[in-house]
Parts: C-alpha cells; structure tokens; sequence
C-alpha cells in the first residue's frame, strides 16, 4: 500500500503499468480524475474508493485548495497464505 499527496492544483499522470489492478480511496480533500481527450472527470470527495481500470482516465488532479490524498492498494503477484492455528475446544 502506498500514499500518493497531491497539493493544491497538483496533477499526476495514470499510466497502464502503474495502476494495474489499482484501488484507489480518497483519505483527504478531492481528486479529479481527467479523461484521456483532457476533458475533466467525476471529482471524488473523502472516503470515495475508485479503480482506474476502464475509466479512460489519463490523470489525477486536486481541484481544491487544500492538499488531497489517496491511499492506493495493489494486489500482490504471488499467492499469500495463511498458517491455522488449532482450535481448542470451548469450555461449556
């Protein structure tokens, strides 16, 4: 997981590599997404969780004046597993 800062009026490209499988959610402020003809897109607000996947977004931009943040989550290339752990049983 990574934090991505945008500063007032700040501007990130999207590029396919970079945002494969990419969710998004909006932990401060507001970000735009700006469409591949430049054309400006839905402006997403604090707590709005979005994937650029077939969006046709080209950018991400802050619109507001203070500083916005994303959280961007990834899933891992490699299978994650998990170790159980015996169950004892409950007292009854």
């Amino acid at each position: 997981m990574r934090t991505l800062t945008l500063r007032r009026g700040g501007r990130v490209a999207v590029t396919a590599a970079q945002w494969h499988d990419a969710f998004g959610v909006v932990t401060r402020g507001r970000i735009q997404l700006v469409l591949r003809d430049g054309a400006p897109g839905p402006v997403l607000g604090r707590g709005a969780g979005f994937y650029l996947r077939g969006t046709g977004a080209r950018a991400l931009h802050n619109p507001g004046r203070r500083t916005a943040r994303v959280r961007i989550l990834t899933p891992r290339a490699r299978t994650v597993t998990s170790r159980s752990t015996p169950q004892t049983p409950a007292a009854e």
